[in-house]
């Protein structure tokens, strides 16, 4: 392949990268969990958010951000809607009164428990769509890809 933005490189893009691909993907899914979450009011994004808080105790905002795979500006957003609608709740960390830390309200770990069964069909329906080992195959690949790793190109300027 050369350097051309021919159109055939277009095409090369188009069936060869992976963030393409993934990007699809992971918009697919979103749309799926959404619809399926909205009888709960919840979308995928608050699902996720709040199963991250569904802990003994409230956790640093940074930590629940890199489990989520967010930065921390899109996680406070995020936290403040669910604390909105009384679902979750930040509070000061008394070790860092500096530091945040995030938590379940009773009404959010409610939610959290309704939608629970709703996401286990919608994953098992889900999972029932790709043959036996693909499941574990494709979360292993996400994982690896997610890890942090150096840049993928040096860029010279």
């Amino acid at each position: 392949m050369n350097d051309t933005a021919s159109f055939a490189v277009t095409h090369h893009i188009r069936d060869h990268c992976l963030c393409l691909h993934a990007q699809r993907a992971a918009r697919a899914l979103a749309r799926r969990f959404d619809e399926a979450l909205r009888p709960v009011g919840l979308t995928n994004t608050q699902f996720s958010l709040l199963n991250a808080l569904n802990r003994p105790s409230a956790a640093g905002i940074g930590e629940v951000a890199r489990l989520l795979g967010a930065d921390r500006t899109t996680l406070t957003a995020a936290m403040k809607v669910l604390e909105r609608e009384g679902l979750a709740q930040v509070l000061v960390d008394p070790a860092d009164l500096r530091a945040r830390r995030a938590a379940l309200t009773p009404a959010g770990r409610d939610r959290l428990t309704a939608a629970l069964p709703i996401w286990a069909a919608a994953h098992a329906t889900l999972e029932a769509t790709l043959e036996a080992e693909q499941p574990a195959q494709l979360r292993r690949g996400l994982n690896a890809l997610a890890a942090p790793s150096p840049p993928i190109c040096d860029q010279k300027e």
